[in-house]
């Protein structure tokens, strides 16, 4: 029986280049920024770094879970104006949990491949600090002696109230689906670190961030936007949560539940960022000249029962290989959210997948989960870590709460 989902093919979408901002831990250094402003900075350096002048943009299509600020209602519209596309050029923003990002290549390619436009910018962004604590029961005023409803509104969203669990106990069931022990979790973590650390190291992340520093974004003939950070920083430069974790120092961490394989050091890091990448039709990038950094081959998204929602990028992984024509061993690079270590290892368990192949520069526990921004990061660091190795395919994937998965196909052109 044929994988259920849908699933997109694209002939002629590519992506010419991108960008992110480091990813800093929560209440750190961008804490204070709002997610448009994050996302406006990562959009002009990936106009910068393509080569693309504002102008030749005919779609801008953003993610943007939790709200960072009264106005994000204007969020797509507000970065795709003042990173400089035309006014007369709309903007959407889309909204799949922690699948945002992919969704945004999704959009952009269907967008392309339909005509709408020869070029494109995605934008995810995400201020974890920037949760709000809200409320939506007073609106008709106090009640006397009734219960007053803020609450943290991250914290809140961690739960799925039809299957009645959070997002770490989805990934217990795994855990014990699969037989993934506590050990096994701290080791993938630790391995997760380690590379990231390497990764900097080598200076390979540092390609593909744009340091964060104080400026005003202008705009003729509407108020200045702007980035100011504060105190005595003047620069933010590098992801901050990446450190050698040895697995020892890990296994000393309480596990969240009684009992359970995750803790706070085996499960993503709550981070502030944005990632941003410019996509075009092969015929613009021939017309301007440009090479491009990869091919968009094919996006699948796929459905999977709430309880066990980590194992979403298995089936749409499948999807993706059944649909191409592709075996598990024709892909070279595999970059899969690390929302937990436990969710992680049953996704390679289930799919019998080499693990020396997934998130060779690290993963989610070390360098952070920024929920809109990671499937545009993911993507943007699988299509450099193809071009850097030599490889021809690679799939970014991730699962996403309620019970979904969604991935992404991508192609270097010059890759074997």
């Amino acid at each position: 029986m044929a994988q259920k989902g849908f699933f997109n093919a694209f002939a002629d979408v590519f992506i010419l280049d991108g960008v992110r901002t480091p990813m800093v831990d929560y209440c750190g250094a961008l804490g204070h920024i709002s997610p448009t402003d994050l996302g406006i900075k990562a959009a002009r350096e990936a106009l910068a770094r393509a080569g693309v002048p504002g102008d030749h943009i005919g779609s801008v299509v953003t993610g943007n879970m939790a709200p960072g600020d009264f106005d994000q209602f204007f969020l797509p519209r507000h970065i795709g104006l003042y990173a400089g596309v035309p006014v007369d050029v709309p903007a959407i923003m889309a909204q799949r949990i922690c699948g945002t990002g992919f969704e945004l290549f999704r959009q952009a390619g269907e967008h392309i491949q339909g005509g709408a436009c020869e070029a494109a910018l995605v934008v995810g962004t995400e201020s974890m600090t920037r949760n709000p604590i809200a409320a939506f029961d007073h609106r008709t005023g106090f009640k006397l002696g009734a219960p007053v409803g803020f609450k943290d509104y991250m914290w809140e969203a961690l739960k799925d109230p039809a299957a009645g669990i959070n997002m770490i106990q989805t990934a217990e069931n795994l855990a014990k689906k699969y037989g993934i022990t506590r050990e096994e979790v701290d080791a993938f973590a630790s391995a997760s670190f380690a590379k990231a650390v390497a990764a900097q190291e080598s200076g390979f992340l540092a390609g593909e961030i744009v340091p964060v520093v104080s400026e005003k974004f202008e705009l003729d003939g509407y108020k200045p936007r702007g980035i100011r950070l504060q105190g005595k920083v003047t620069e933010v430069a590098t992801d901050t949560h990446a450190r050698i974790s040895p697995p020892e120092v890990l296994a000393k961490l309480k596990p969240v539940y009684e009992g359970g394989v995750q803790t706070g050091g085996n499960s993503a890091a709550l981070v502030d960022a944005a990632a941003a990448c410019v996509v075009a039709s092969g015929a613009y990038a021939k017309a301007q000249g440009k090479t491009p950094l990869a091919r968009v081959v094919a996006a699948a998204a796929v459905g999977v029962p709430p309880e066990i929602m980590g194992i979403g990028p298995a089936p749409a992984i499948r999807l993706l290989l059944e649909r191409t024509g592709l075996k598990l061993d024709d892909i070279a690079r595999f970059e899969i959210n690390e929302a937990q270590g436990a969710q992680t290892l049953a996704v390679g368990r289930e799919l019998g997948l080499d693990l020396t192949r997934l998130n060779v520069n690290g993963g989610a526990i070390a360098l952070g989960h920024p929920l809109a921004t990671t499937g545009v990061r993911l993507t943007l660091t699988l299509a450099r870590e193809l071009q850097r190795s030599g490889k021809k395919y690679g799939i970014s994937s991730a699962c996403v709460g309620g019970g979904q998965g969604i991935a992404l196909l991508i192609e270097n052109l010059e890759g074997n």
